[in-house]
């Protein structure tokens, strides 16, 4: 059966029929654009060093103010699925370089935002996408050719230290800023193997605790436990500690049936009183035969165990948490034992010394495992006036010990400030010149949205955004300079090599790179079909 008007063409329908079914693919798309940039939009006033912080309330009333762009997406109740996107486009950013989260989102919604102009123009969604990921490979290209390498080592740090600097200028703790950039770079290098360019971050703990300032931050070179000794009677200091880490509680073995035992006379609680008794008495006998001198328990345990424990000159720790134990052994280089009778001289941690810290006038007491068998690991202890900050000062602490690993890994630097960004843009912008498909569009489309993490830079610093981004622009394009960039600190130097606001090489990469791939994906979904259950 043929559908036809009144003059008998049915093809006038069909085409007309594919006109509207191409209409509704570019506003599913539009739809999809106007959702990202959304999110786009809320976080690009927290860029740079200048940026903004958010207040973001949790359901149960908890405040957390921050400017971590992976924060604060992690955080937002986000409905639309596309929107949804940029949320996990931030967190592969922080997992797999630890910063530039805000800034990759920023882009990605500038992108988005160019993209839209490109489809009113009637450019096929698939040219878009073609064209941004060849100004891509050209973007990278240019981050290759303008970048430095910095040279360090474990005796001269101060490139790294600046780099750490970059990365915490936009954080909380930017008054104590080299401070907290030092004992990250510290941190990194106590726990780093050079030769292989590695930094096992499961030796970096990093503990916070309420009270003092941020100036009462400090690295400590070993482990930090909220905890302290089991009874208030045991030393507060054990020296050349044999630790004794048992999974396994101090009391009598327990029948594991629902049998119940009735005791009907004297004799015989005082059977079970002394069956207990013995069995803490071998207990006890069996860690001090290993030489131990200090007992490390993930369990807790009864009065009477605490004080025979203190009676046979044993101090103990108990309610150690999994994750805790963890480090502590790999710190003193100990098993972790699950029975009393596996428990051997050879499993025992070692350290020079374990000791309880008290301070505040709630003298509040923590546990230092200090001097340990494995000497790289290490704990960065956080102190703040109040939880906010510390768990703030905490997160900047993430992406500043982040940001010198990158440089461990790969010691190439580019120039922030929006300065890499702005030499890529002028880079993509003459390739595009030189090509002579629909794709140049596309090309020149991406080098504007390059200049959007500049221009941000400048509005967040109170400067007149259009007319910044233009001067310094005009001054890489005559000087070939192309470490100039916005002068967010007020200095009156563009020059980000003079200022020494680096970033790692590695990380701006990778947002070009994760930005382009999360564009290329929104641009391809012309449709949001939600599954329903089928009809039986």
């Amino acid at each position: 059966m043929y559908a036809t008007d009144e003059y008998g063409r049915p093809f006038i329908i069909l085409r007309e029929q594919a006109k509207k079914t191409r209409a509704h693919g570019i506003e599913a798309i539009k739809s999809h654009i106007l959702a990202a940039r959304t999110v786009s939009n809320i976080i690009r006033t927290s860029l740079g060093p200048r940026g903004l912080d958010k207040i973001l309330i949790s359901s149960d009333g908890d405040i957390t103010v921050t400017n971590d762009g992976a924060t604060i997406l992690s955080q937002m109740e986000v409905e639309h699925q596309i929107a949804k996107l940029l949320v996990q486009l931030s967190k592969s950013q922080d997992d797999e370089i630890g910063d530039g989260t805000t800034g990759v989102v920023v882009l990605a919604g500038a992108l988005l935002e160019q993209s839209e102009e490109l489809l009113d123009k009637g450019i096929h969604p698939i040219r878009i996408a073609d064209g941004f990921d060849r100004a891509c490979g050209v973007a990278v290209a240019e981050l290759d050719r303008i970048s430095d390498r910095v040279n360090y080592s474990k005796d001269d740090t101060e490139n790294l230290v600046k780099t750490a600097i970059t990365t915490l200028g936009s954080k909380i703790v930017s008054k104590e800023v080299r401070q907290f950039a030092q004992i990250a770079v510290e941190a990194v290098l106590t726990v780093a193997d050079l030769k292989r360019r590695d930094v096992p971050f499961d030796l970096i703990k990093v503990e916070g605790k309420v009270g003092g300032s941020l100036a009462d931050t400090k690295l400590i070179k070993g482990v930090l436990v909220d905890k302290d000794f089991s009874h208030p009677q045991m030393p507060s200091a054990v020296r050349d500690a044999r630790l004794a880490i048992l999974t396994c509680p101090f009391e009598p073995p327990r029948p594991k049936t629902k049998h119940k035992l009735d005791i009907t006379s004297v004799e015989e609680f005082k059977k079970l009183r002394d069956y207990e008794k013995d069995k803490f008495a071998d207990m006890i006998k069996r860690v001090k035969d290993t030489g131990a001198n200090l007992v490390i328990c993930q369990w807790g345990f009864d009065d009477e165990a605490n004080h025979l424990l203190m009676q046979n000159d044993l101090p103990a720790v108990r309610w150690v948490g999994g994750p805790e134990i963890e480090l502590i052994a790999i710190a003193t280089q100990g098993r972790i034992v699950p029975r009393f009778e596996d428990l051997t001289s050879e499993k025992l941690g070692k350290a020079g010394i374990v000791r309880e810290v008290t301070f505040g006038t709630t003298r509040d007491k923590m546990l230092v495992i200090e001097d340990c068998a494995n000497s790289r690991a290490v704990t960065i202890f956080v102190r703040g006036s109040n939880k906010m900050i510390v768990d703030e000062a905490k997160r900047a602490l993430h992406d500043a010990i982040c940001a010198v690993r990158n440089l461990v890994v790969d010691n190439r630097v580019v120039y922030g400030g929006g300065a890499a960004d702005i030499s890529s843009s002028i880079a993509v912008s003459k390739a595009a010149d030189e090509i002579p498909s629909i794709e140049q569009y596309a090309m020149r489309a991406f080098a504007s949205a390059l200049d959007a993490i500049p221009l941000a830079l400048a509005e967040n610093s109170g400067l007149s955004p259009i007319d910044t981004l233009t001067e310094v622009k005009s001054k890489q394009i005559n000087e070939g300079n192309p470490c100039l960039g916005i002068d967010c600190s007020g200095k009156g130097e563009h020059d980000m090599k003079k200022q020494f606001v680096y970033d790692p090489l590695i990380s701006k990469r990778q947002q070009y790179l994760l930005a382009t791939q999360l564009v290329r994906a929104v641009l391809k979904i012309d449709d949001v079909i939600v599954a329903g259950e089928a009809d039986d």
